[in-house]
């Protein structure tokens, strides 16, 4: 009796475990919702609120999807992750700090972000912040009045990588200090970035270059209306290539400063304040490899660093 008592007792145990186990175990995919409640297991019937309260809940390499509109607040990503709305307003609104951390560890940790409208009210930090290293994806994304960038791409891991695909990001940056920019690249150590049909509107700045070995391709975007520069190759060992793309209105439309290569090809650069130029610290080489579009040659301050590929 007393053996049969002993292993229904170990019977309920077991069951109990494994229900805890259960309720603690990470979803491939989790939703959140704007009426959701972040106690929920963020499941397809039981929403999370945030997309913090959804990413603990949701495995590495899985997915947070978003299942209505709503305000899903800031978050940091230390893990493989996409976080994706199609069809439904995804807001990402922050004062004073930045709207979404990614902190992945290797270069070969993919974070998607689709689908956000990332807003930081004219005193937010950065929209998105990639530290340390991770390959990120934005797609269809609107990054708007941040002051320091509205994506900022500062890995310290090698071979990571920045891809921003139909994207809009616009008035950011610190207008009264003159700092900030769109979207930065600035790394010490081999990196990577893509732009994409990329619209870079009314920024200090619109997409800037700088630091260690970076390389950079610009597709079929436009940097329109930016406060000091369109494109800009800023400093250090950068390769910079431009293709099918559009620097207008800006205050000058692409800067090649002393060190980096720019490679222009099919590019329109037009009614800007100065066409190309540099920051005072001499040219680097500016190359056309295509039909380009460039007016106000006479504003070029050195047209000879313009050659032929």
């Amino acid at each position: 009796m007393k053996r049969k008592i002993l292993l229904s007792l170990i019977a309920m145990l077991t069951v109990l475990f494994a229900a805890a186990g259960a309720v603690h175990a990470q979803a491939t995919r989790t939703w959140v919702s704007g009426v959701g409640d972040d106690a929920n297991p963020c499941s397809r019937t039981a929403p999370c609120k945030t997309f913090a309260g959804a990413i603990s809940k949701t495995a590495s390499g899985g997915e947070i999807n978003v299942l209505d509109p709503g305000g899903f607040g800031a978050v940091t990503i230390t893990k493989p992750i996409t976080i994706s709305s199609e069809g439904f307003e995804a807001g990402v609104l922050v004062s004073g700090t930045n709207g979404i951390i990614v902190n992945v560890p290797n270069a070969s940790d993919v974070v998607v972000l689709r689908g956000l409208d990332i807003e930081g009210l004219g005193t937010g930090l950065s929209g998105i912040t990639v530290l340390t290293g991770g390959t990120v994806q934005v797609e269809k994304c609107t990054i708007n009045k941040f002051t320091v960038s509205g994506i900022n791409f500062v890995p310290t891991v090698a071979n990571s990588q920045l891809h921003v695909i139909d994207t809009i990001v616009r008035n950011n940056g610190n207008f009264g200090a003159a700092s900030g920019q769109g979207i930065l690249v600035n790394t010490g150590v081999v990196a990577k970035a893509s732009l994409d049909h990329v619209r870079l509107e009314n920024n200090v700045a619109g997409f800037k270059l700088q630091g260690g070995s970076a390389t950079a391709t610009v597709a079929d975007s436009i940097a329109a209306s930016n406060a000091f520069a369109g494109f800009s190759a800023f400093s250090g060992t950068q390769n910079l290539t431009i293709q099918s793309s559009v620097s207008t209105h800006n205050g000058t439309g692409l800067v090649c400063n002393n060190g980096t290569i720019v490679n222009l090809g099919n590019t329109s650069i037009t009614d800007n304040g100065t066409a190309i130029g540099n920051t005072g610290v001499g040219f680097g080489t500016c190359r056309s490899f295509r039909n380009n579009n460039i007016d106000s040659l006479t504003a070029i301050a050195a047209l000879s660093t313009i050659n032929p590929q």
